[in-house]
């Protein structure tokens, strides 16, 4: 099938490289002159495994193109899927303005063949109607009587680390419509990761399921989805903090309740909390959907406020392990949100760098791709190329992200370069009996 896909940031280029490597004939859509030349040179914008690798491969079997021109993309295209960003706006609403120009620059060019209309990224509930309305505002009454168009919500699933293998091998599919042609079309495009041949590693995932439902509820289930995970984070986390005044572990409560079919021991790790570019800018969205309709989304604002707070409790253990905090030196380990990421959208990091420097504190940070913050971080922490290279002279070490080059520290080397031997492991991964045998002050997050 012909695809275009609008919007090259991190959903649209790996959607437009996933597309093209199952088989079909992609056009990524990017009206950003730079991104496009880079892209048409294989250079992926983002840190993301294999990606790159399926981008190339794409580029070179000729089924992946890029283009700045809705002329050139849009009129061949049988699917278009939009994935443009719809940030928060200072009022918690979604802005939904890049999704407005697209629309409005598609519409006059759909022409007379059957065209489906895909919104892929996370759109307000409703957007779908709203986009309906805004392509028939655009055609004449004879087109508008054609129904030559359908509108499918198709929300992604993607996590940030391991998006290629979520897109080829899903959990589920989701497509909602109101347009029986459209449903079948996209399913049809899908037909071949449905209908893959499984190899052992992805047994369990066969076959997998596509499912159809309304356009309003398939909006609300990408919403739903990241709202639950993000209240199961919370949740441990707000238990972790009991542990630690009780005397519990909250790895073997986790283990405990995980076990629980019910519940499951996915997202149950404890640690400083989310980030990310879409677990608060949804949860924050669904809360203003639900308050227009005069519905008040109690455990979902609770659930925001837990993981503010829960990052400043690395504040909290500093203080306990070092007392006073101005005029100190801390180092933290790691900056993205997550590993195999340099996504640094809503990061831990970000906001233990602001509250450390208002604490006065010297900050050193290091990561294995993030190799700088610009405004309105600059002259305030110092990029080190390595562990023990940060630990020269700090007073404690902060793990912030555990990519896997931290789980195995020097202990040795680092007791050396530390003034003060004080260690918080902010996600607890790391070994803390082997530190505490090295001589080091070990804190993890509810762990006794």
């Amino acid at each position: 099938m012909r695809v275009c896909v609008i919007g090259t940031g991190y959903v649209g280029t790996v959607t437009a490289a996933c597309f093209a490597h199952v088989g079909h004939d992609v056009v990524g859509l990017e009206q950003d002159p730079d991104k496009v030349a880079k892209l048409k040179a294989g250079e992926l914008p983002f840190v993301e495994p294999d990606c790159a690798t399926l981008l190339g491969d794409g580029l070179d079997a000729g089924r992946l193109r890029f283009t700045e021109s809705y002329e050139d993309a849009i009129p061949e295209s049988d699917v278009v899927f939009i994935c443009v960003g719809t940030p928060l706006t200072e009022t918690g609403d979604a802005n939904v303005d890049a999704l407005r120009d697209v629309v409005t620059n598609l519409a006059p060019l759909i022409g007379d063949r059957f065209k489906t209309i895909v919104t892929k990224s996370t759109v307000p509930v409703g957007s779908g109607d709203w986009i309906t309305m805004l392509i028939e505002d655009a055609m004449s009454p004879s087109q508008v009587r054609m129904r030559n168009f359908g509108v499918v919500s198709n929300p992604e699933f993607l996590r940030e680390g391991s998006a290629v293998a979520d897109f080829l091998y899903p959990d589920r599919i989701v497509l909602g419509s109101s347009s029986q042609d459209a449903l079948d079309q996209v399913a049809l495009l899908y037909d071949t990761i449905v209908r893959q041949d499984f190899t052992d590693a992805h047994a369990d995932l066969a076959p997998i399921p596509l499912i159809r439902t309304t356009l309003e509820s398939a909006e609300l289930i990408k919403y739903a989805a990241n709202a639950f995970l993000a209240t199961k984070i919370s949740f441990i986390n707000e238990i972790a903090n009991i542990c630690e005044r009780i005397g519990g572990d909250i790895e073997q409560v986790a283990e405990g309740i995980g076990l629980d079919r019910r519940i499951g021991n996915a997202f149950l790790s404890a640690g400083i909390g989310w980030g990310g570019s879409c677990f608060r800018k949804d949860i924050l969205a669904l809360t203003r959907t639900a308050e227009e309709y005069g519905f008040t989304p109690t455990l979902l604002r609770s659930t925001v406020d837990v993981n503010e707070a829960q990052r400043l409790g690395v504040i909290r253990k500093l203080q306990d392990e070092l007392k006073i905090l101005k005029g100190k030196r801390i180092g933290l380990l790691g900056l993205s949100f997550k590993p195999d990421t340099d996504d640094l959208r809503d990061a831990p990091s970000l906001t233990l760098i602001e509250r450390l420097d208002n604490a006065g504190c010297r900050v050193g940070v290091t990561d294995p791709v993030v190799t700088s913050l610009g405004e309105p971080f600059d002259g305030v922490v110092t990029f080190h190329t390595d562990v023990e290279d940060l630990a020269d002279g700090v007073d404690a070490l902060v793990l912030v992200t555990e990519w896997p080059e931290y789980r195995d520290l020097n202990l040795d080397k680092l007791a050396a370069r530390m003034r003060t031997k004080v260690i918080i492991d902010g996600r607890n991964a790391l070994d803390g009996d082997a530190i505490r045998r090295a001589g080091f002050r070990y804190v993890g997050v509810g762990r006794s």
